[in-house]
């Protein structure tokens, strides 16, 4: 039983990490709409 109680933290640890790296795999990068870094606005007399 003392083995087994040591053994399963690790074993959870690596499930989890593991479905992180299986996440990523499946789902498509993240991209986002790229502004302009800075618009000029108007009616400040410049």
């Amino acid at each position: 039983m003392a083995v087994l109680a040591l053994l399963i933290p690790p074993f959870m640890l690596g499930v989890i990490l593991m479905l992180g790296r299986y996440e990523d795999l499946l789902l498509p990068p993240v991209r986002y709409e790229e502004e302009p870094a800075e618009t000029p606005l108007e009616g400040l007399g410049g």
